[in-house]
């Protein structure tokens, strides 16, 4: 049986984008602050309000990312994986919290109409959707593999509509007067921003709860090892994710009569590994069904640390 408990990711990926990221984001942030009380603009007040958000993003992108280095220890046998999804959750509720705080402005502004500056509104804008260009394009290649990138970016990528969205309000403005457009276009901003931060919270709270990774059908995982040679049943199967891109599984085998376990067990962790991506697998291989004791069993011992099960983690 072969054993490599080490959890710890072999590189850390997409970090120095995330600075990159954040210098650009925190200097613009000034700048939009000042801009919008300068002009009086609601879109661009709330537009400096996810900058706010984006540059506190990428702080914990980066907290969680220099934690997730430290190794696996006696009170924490899984490493510091996990942290990845409690920022994105964080991330998540500042980016709901700032959506109902547009709403509630654009509301008070739609009952008294302001002057506003739309030369100003329109420079500060522009220069703010040139730096989430270039942010956005420093975090999507790793957006697609980290929770916590993921939250950065979607929070980036809504900030550089709600640019887009201000430089068109100030035009407006600029041309027609109608001062309007501003509480409008934060609205949709607003809108824009709630049902994506939705989907970032869920995946986060899916990681937290351990639930079965995004992608993954937990039926097809089961039907793939029950298709397996040597294997006449399975059960107490169980998949999760210590992270977003570090799905794990355990699993009780039943193998059928002259079959060799270690062997049966490595065929299982290599199928699981090529048709799955999942490289952390602890099967436990039995003889016969153990019944009811499995249940018992299960729930005297934590996953991971069962004197009968065989750890298999294929690169």
């Amino acid at each position: 049986m072969s054993h490599d408990h080490n959890h710890l990711p072999g590189e850390i990926r997409h970090e120095k984008p995330l600075w990159w990221a954040l210098a650009l984001t925190s200097s613009y942030l000034v700048v939009e602050v000042i801009g919008a009380f300068m002009t009086n603009s609601l879109a661009l007040l709330s537009d400096a309000a996810h900058m706010a958000t984006d540059a506190l993003a990428l702080v914990i992108a980066l907290t969680a990312v220099r934690l997730s280095r430290r190794p696996p220890d006696a009170r924490r046998t899984y490493g510091y994986a996990r942290l990845e999804a409690l920022g994105a959750l964080v991330n998540g509720g500042l980016l709901f919290a700032v959506g109902l705080y547009i709403l509630w402005e654009a509301a008070a502004r739609f009952r008294e109409p302001q002057a506003i500056a739309s030369s100003g509104m329109l420079w500060v804008a522009s220069f703010g959707l040139l730096v989430n260009l270039i942010a956005m394009r420093l975090l999507s290649a790793g957006s697609g593999e980290s929770l916590n990138v993921k939250g950065a970016y979607l929070e980036v990528w809504s900030d550089m509509l709600g640019s887009v969205a201000v430089i068109v309000a100030a035009l407006v403005i600029r041309f027609t007067g109608w001062t309007l457009v501003d509480p409008i276009l934060a609205v949709l901003i607003g809108l824009w921003v709630l049902p994506r931060t939705w989907v970032l919270l869920r995946d986060a709270l899916n990681v937290l709860l351990e639930g079965v990774p995004k992608g993954m059908a937990l039926a097809d995982v089961e039907q793939a090892l029950r298709g397996q040679a040597g294997v006449a049943d399975i059960h107490d199967l169980h998949v999760w994710a210590l992270g977003s891109s570090t799905p794990a599984l355990t699993a009780h085998v039943v193998m059928a009569d002259g079959q060799e376990p270690d062997a049966l067990r490595r065929g299982l962790a290599v199928l699981l590994h090529e048709r799955f991506g999942i490289d952390h697998v602890t099967l436990q291989v039995e003889a016969d069904h153990c019944g009811d004791a499995c249940a018992v069993h299960a729930r005297q011992v934590p996953r991971g640390e069962d004197d009968h099960q065989g750890h298999d983690h294929v690169h």
